[in-house]
């Protein structure tokens, strides 16, 4: 086995866990294909936090077996954790191997001694997969490496680096914890040193994330907190720029929302998923926070950081979500700053609460909700970005440009285009002279 070719579905978790792969398979000699058909070895990291997000997988697992019926599959990520046999049973795939064996991907694949893998029963198939998938909870593992923005020569920038996994929440709608396991933490000498070489090879600001962030260092022993990992990496790294990528509401501590407002270096960004506006919909996904303290968060953000990005994930459809109590929840999405929403329709997750609870929303009713919430949020956002018309932005540039404008990203999360050639991961200050047309995605249009 020579080459591989890997494909990452869902998360930036899931984009973390899979760069990791690669380092490791690069590592054991493997060169990287330029896409499936030209690979020994097909790498499918998936999700599985709705259906079409595996109806995604078995796509991509029909397609690189269509392309290269050569190749090996091997499958891994949550969807391969939570239903391995539906994937075995798939045309093509040789592994499959669960988040709980994701560490030893490369081993796996490395070799050609299958026979030390156990097939899966009761699935009849030609040439039958093998799996290694154990239980998630016993996992201790932290698979990570720094997921990039962009994979062009020369253009790679704003790099996620993971730091945490896992999630000891309990949300009725969701199968991360079962797929994922329970919260842990990245040590803080491994995040330093991460971040540290980040910064030697030239970037400028770094994106951290995981999948319940604020959570990190509660299992560490001794026990430490979030606040005190972003104070080490400005303490002992020299990267100019750090952003959060989400934090639960419970999370931001007033300690917390003091450091980011304070420090010239965190961007003024603050994502706080949200989900619904509804009490009774919040008691009903067992969410640990009821509205208005919510509430009380995102004021105390606002406060201390005027000009700051807020955002949320917000959901549509959950079982039970009657038409006032969408309404409920959309006034109180209406009320509050946000500047941008992550809007999902419900998808009932097999093994999950919600799955069998009474009331399931029509899916189309679901899609018009999302609708609804989708324009309030372009709405909101549209204010957002007319505020900063006449004022200055300090951005990050996302890539190398030949043409008359240059993307790049707002400390404050604003697209932003500026008027010509820039280079890649350049931190600058511009000028906000109009807002974009709707068909450019409504970024701002900037003169630096």
């Amino acid at each position: 086995m020579r080459s591989f070719f890997l494909e990452n579905f869902g998360c930036r978790a899931t984009q973390a866990d899979g760069a990791a792969v690669e380092r490791d398979l690069a590592a054991r000699g493997l060169l990287r294909a330029s896409c499936a058909a030209e690979a020994d070895l097909v790498v499918l990291n998936t999700c599985t936090v709705t259906a079409a997000a595996d109806q995604d997988a078995r796509a991509a697992i029909r397609r690189a077996h269509r392309q290269n019926p050569g190749a090996k599959i091997l499958v891994t990520g949550c969807y391969a954790q939570r239903a391995p046999k539906e994937v075995a049973s798939l045309p093509g795939v040789t592994w499959v191997v669960g988040n709980s064996h994701k560490h030893q991907v490369a081993a796996i694949a490395a070799s050609s001694a299958a026979q030390n893998f156990v097939p899966l029963e009761n699935v009849h198939l030609s040439a039958p997969a093998f799996t290694l998938v154990g239980d998630i909870f016993a996992h201790t593992e932290l698979v990570a490496a720094p997921v990039f923005a962009s994979d062009e020569v020369g253009a790679k920038t704003r790099p996620n680096l993971k730091v945490q996994d896992g999630c000891d929440n309990r949300c009725s709608f969701c199968i991360i914890p079962s797929v994922r396991g329970q919260s842990r933490s990245m040590h803080l000498p491994r995040v330093i040193a991460e971040a540290s070489a980040l910064v030697s090879a030239g970037y400028r600001e770094i994106v951290l994330s995981g999948i319940n962030l604020g959570r990190w260092g509660r299992d560490l022993q001794p026990q430490q907190r979030f606040v005190e990992l972003l104070r080490a990496l400005l303490e002992h790294t020299g990267i100019e720029k750090v952003r959060i990528s989400s934090v639960e509401p419970m999370d931001w501590t007033d300690e917390l929302i003091a450091l980011v407002a304070g420090s010239p270096r965190i961007a003024k960004h603050a994502h706080v998923p949200l989900q619904s506006g509804s009490d009774r919909v919040l008691r009903a996904m067992h969410r640990k926070y009821r509205p208005w303290h919510y509430v009380e968060k995102i004021r105390k953000i606002r406060e201390a950081m005027p000009d700051a990005a807020i955002g949320a994930d917000a959901m549509t459809g959950f079982p039970g979500e009657t038409e006032e109590l969408f309404e409920e929840s959309r006034s109180f999405i209406e009320h509050l700053p946000f500047t941008y929403l992550h809007v999902f329709t419900y998808s009932s997750r097999p093994g999950t609460a919600s799955a069998a609870m009474p009331d399931q929303v029509p899916v189309h009713v679901a899609r018009e909700r999302n609708r609804v919430l989708r324009d309030l949020a372009a709405k909101k956002n549209l204010e957002f970005r007319r505020s900063f018309v006449g004022r200055t932005l300090e951005v990050i540039t996302l890539q190398q440009s030949d043409g008359e404008f240059t993307e790049a990203l707002s400390d404050n999360y604003l697209k932003v285009r500026v008027g010509g050639r820039q280079d890649a991961n350049q931190l600058i200050t511009v000028n906000v002279t109009e807002i974009g047309d709707e068909d450019l995605e409504g970024d701002a249009i900037v003169k630096g």
